[in-house]
């Protein structure tokens, strides 16, 4: 077993410089060339489509180019190649699914040395599209959108203080990089902020204080983890490889300030205020502010609701604001996990006849631990956007996902070895994805179905170190 793992870790470091060589070459080269891809609005035939772009700015904003994303990419990787080898023995505990909301009591899970956590992960994937899609491009999607090609789909570091009573100011700070960073938080609908180029490197990034005031209430401003959805960003976090279509189109991280207080053990609220439902979009000039219970009447069973409110266009008149509902259902034990999300958001749209626009998903993942190392996850969903608004097709899609896990810890690293199969059925006037490479003079083909099976390596490192601190 040891030559095993000596034998992976040593592959993922010649991975990891084989990566930092070609991004080197890469910028050295004189030639540079800019991915040209946009979303594909069908017509009502639902079998060819054509070219649209529902924001000026949506080339850019969707697709960087490979340079300037490959130079983003070096400092992580150089750093992240050093911390792994020389980290820290780990715990022996094993991972498991991390949520995306802030709702846990900052104040009680913090250590009372006031630890600085450290470290980052590289995310490499495949995915195979049966359909053999000549643009290579998963339709309609914010996260793992590339097919049938290697992808880097995302790698981090991260340097994090939780707050506590002996130490009361926390901060935390996320470079990233990766596909998965270049649409996420952008709108289709929406101008682009001034200074998302570079913010969109940025992931958790913020910093908290501890006001000890009745059980202690913690404050935190920044771009902070969104409290809507079941499924974070960064893959690692997640039983699936892939995110549900749920995940995609609400918002994985907030930028504004948030609220959390802990009424008693069981029940914790929070409330916060945001730029807006995309943090990387400017909509308007109207912030965007929403509420959370989070309710856990013992160790197994959590329960959250969250909502949010606020104007996503620029006329932000009250009957044009978006709502927004998340309810998540969470029953955990030793070697399962089974979780129920429901999501539903309205929105009257400031055009001719003020029509109103509904978007419904929900999922129904289900986790199996057989031992420290092997796991595995099935989930069913479905989403229904039915004017189009939030996937910019009016849809109704279907899909479920199949997970194999295996770690492998090692020191203060691990790898996280994943084979996924995922089937997608999307039907409606705008559904579909893109077929086999067929391009007619209208638009690439579209089919109602598609098969992905894909394989994800993500190499992480986790590690602290104590400082004196006070408040």
């Amino acid at each position: 077993m040891r030559v095993a793992i000596t034998v992976l870790c040593f592959g993922g470091v010649m991975f990891l410089l084989r990566i930092l060589v070609a991004l080197v070459k890469e910028m050295l080269s004189a030639s540079q060339s800019r991915v040209a891809s946009s979303w594909e609005k069908p017509n009502p035939s639902g079998r060819t489509g054509k070219l649209i772009q529902m924001n000026p700015n949506a080339q850019n904003r969707n697709h960087p180019t490979k340079v300037d994303e490959r130079r983003a990419l070096m400092a992580p990787i150089m750093v992240g190649l050093v911390l792994l080898l020389h980290g820290r023995p780990a715990s022996s505990q094993t991972s498991s699914q991390a949520s995306s909301q802030q709702t846990e009591d900052t104040s009680t899970n913090a250590p009372s040395t006031s630890p600085w956590q450290y470290g980052g992960f590289v995310d490499v994937g495949y995915l195979h599209d049966f359909n053999d899609p000549a643009n290579h491009l998963f339709r309609s999607r914010g996260t793992t959108f590339r097919v049938n090609e290697v992808n880097l789909n995302m790698t981090a570091l991260y340097l994090r203080k939780v707050p506590s009573e002996l130490s009361r100011w926390g901060a935390e700070l996320t470079l990233q990089a990766g596909s998965d960073g270049e649409v996420f938080g952008y709108s289709a609908t929406a101008p682009n902020l001034d200074g998302s180029k570079w913010l969109r490197h940025l992931g958790p990034t913020d910093v908290s204080y501890l006001v000890l005031v009745g059980k202690g209430l913690t404050l935190q401003g920044g771009i902070f983890n969104s409290f809507i959805g079941y499924d974070s960003l960064y893959a690692k976090d997640n039983f699936n490889y892939t995110r549900p279509w749920g995940a995609d189109f609400t918002p994985y991280l907030m930028m504004g300030v948030n609220a959390q207080y802990p009424f008693n053990t069981k029940l914790t609220g929070n409330a916060f205020v945001i730029s807006g439902y995309w943090h990387l979009a400017h909509a308007n000039n109207v912030p965007s502010s929403g509420r959370q219970l989070a309710y856990k009447p013992n160790d197994h069973l959590s329960l959250k609701e969250t909502m949010l409110y606020g104007p996503h266009q620029a006329d932000t008149g009250l009957q044009f604001w978006r709502f927004l509902s998340d309810s998540i259902a969470e029953c955990k034990h030793d070697l399962a996990t089974v979780a129920f999300e429901y999501q539903v958001s309205e929105e009257e749209l400031a055009a001719a006849g003020n029509p109103r626009a509904l978007w419904m998903s929900s999922q129904l993942p289900m986790h199996w631990t057989f031992n420290k190392r092997w796991s595995a996850t099935v989930r069913p969903e479905v989403a229904w956007d039915r004017d189009g608004r939030w996937t910019g097709f009016p849809q109704t899609v279907k899909a479920v996902t199949s997970t194999i896990e295996y770690r492998i810890p090692y020191r203060a690293a691990s790898a996280i070895v994943r084979l996924e199969h995922r089937w997608d059925d999307s039907r409606g006037p705008g559904g579909g994805f893109f077929n086999d490479g067929d391009v007619s003079p209208e638009g690439p083909e579209l089919t109602a179905t598609q098969h992905l099976l894909g394989i994800g390596v993500i190499l992480t490192f986790d590690s602290s170190f104590h400082l004196s601190g006070g408040p």
